[in-house]
């Protein structure tokens, strides 16, 4: 983001994040990809000593109650990190929105403010084997008994949850199809998480298979009311998309600096390929993606900060996520092409942030869901009320002609 569209405070965050990114050391990203660390506790332990996790929330609970304007500008820094540790910086982003829209203040004392002094790590569990994107037709089930809940079903391909202290969880606790809650599920022997491997990127965020075999959740735990869930979903899906949206500005930034300085030193045919159409009109593509990709995620923030109608907010967050993973993938594409072979092993990131991008367009909701979404609501929005803009369908010399405008 242009320095001179920044305020001093948002730029001030922009580089305490960017400082942050720049003192990671090398061998973690390594050591994460190889699977060697699994877990990258102390990472998220130094986020919050630097009071960068959940910078949107209240200072009373941890926060530094600031805006999504300030947030995208920090993930677009971790962003650079790769997809894990973008992941792990807004999972307290993600389950902290749960937590401080509809938790209680007991609970935001109690998971909340830990979460954000990294004294409590965290995971949230949604997705099932049968699938993510059909969030209702989750099978993973609460049975109420007295003060507990009894949680019983399985939940896979859940980010940070080798390393969680307490996991999100959503479960069905009745029979009707949207009969859905929110658990916080803290740790126990009856919640059993398995290491999931063989990720084609992502690596060593702790993402597991999570089994409940009757496990006993207090019912204070539950977030919200009973069969509450689906509102809950809706809210998440904003962070949660938001994350994924400005993570993958950083990641895409990232791969085209790399391209670009490597195509001004790397020379053929007696000059620098940078000369060559065939490779600077990739980076001119790709630059303009990127720049339109980051704009529409900060329109989008200023959106969800100004509280627009949920609708257009609906639409314009699965807009972001949709366009700005999808130019990640697109931008690190570009940056192998025009880097040729040498950008397709490890003596560069650009295969690891390839593998990264490759989940962008599929987790938090497929960019597919992002396109039922955004016509879904732009339909609405366009047809529920009359238009104040000029009515150009009308500018033609034969719009009122009789018998030719025929719809059925």
């Amino acid at each position: 983001m242009l320095d001179i569209l920044l305020t001093p405070e948002q730029r001030a965050l922009r580089d305490e994040a960017r400082a942050f990114a720049r003192q990671v050391p090398r061998q973690l990203l390594l050591d994460m990809d190889a699977d060697r660390v699994r877990y990258p506790r102390d990472y998220v332990e130094k986020l919050a000593e630097c009071n960068l996790l959940g910078v949107r929330f209240p200072r009373e609970f941890g926060g530094r109650g600031l805006n999504w304007e300030h947030e995208v500008l920090a993930l677009e820094e971790i962003g650079v990190l790769g997809a894990s540790l973008a992941c792990l910086f807004s999972l307290p982003s993600i389950v902290g929105e749960a937590l401080n829209v509809f938790g209680t203040r007991e609970q935001k004392e109690r998971w909340l403010r830990p979460m954000l002094e990294g004294k409590l790590t965290v995971a949230e569990a949604l997705t099932e084997p049968r699938g993510g994107s059909d969030f209702f037709g989750a099978t993973t089930r609460a049975r109420r008994e007295g003060d507990v809940y009894i949680l019983n079903g399985q939940k896979r391909f859940i980010v940070g949850a080798e390393g969680a202290d307490i996991l999100f969880v959503y479960a069905r606790t009745g029979d009707a199809p949207r009969a859905l809650s929110a658990f916080i599920v803290e740790r126990s022997p009856q919640l059993e998480v398995q290491h999931v491997y063989g990720l084609m990127g992502t690596r060593g965020g702790g993402t597991g298979r999570v089994y409940f075999r009757d496990a006993r959740v207090p019912v204070e735990n539950l977030i919200g009311h009973e069969n509450g869930g689906g509102d809950i979903f809706n809210q998440m899906m904003i962070p949660e998309r938001m994350t994924s949206a400005a993570g993958a500005l950083g990641l895409a930034r990232a791969a085209l600096e790399i391209a670009t300085r490597y195509t001004d030193r790397r020379r053929a045919f007696g000059q620098k390929i940078r000369e060559f159409e065939g490779v600077n009109f990739q980076i001119a593509d790709s630059l303009a993606q990127l720049d339109a990709a980051r704009a529409l995620v900060h329109y989008t923030a200023r959106a969800i900060d100004a509280g627009d109608a949920p609708g257009r907010v609906r639409r314009l967050v699965s807009e972001s996520k949709k366009v700005a993973t999808q130019m990640a993938w697109n931008v690190v594409n570009a940056a192998m092409q025009v880097m040729g072979g040498i950008a397709y092993t490890n003596v560069y990131p650009i295969e690891r942030l390839l593998r990264d991008a490759r989940l962008m367009m599929i987790w938090t909701g497929t960019n597919e869901i992002m396109n039922l979404v955004i016509q879904h609501e732009y339909y609405k929005e366009l047809l529920g009320a009359p238009s104040p803009a000029r009515d150009v369908e009308m500018d033609a010399v034969n719009a009122e002609a009789e018998g030719e405008k025929v719809y059925e």
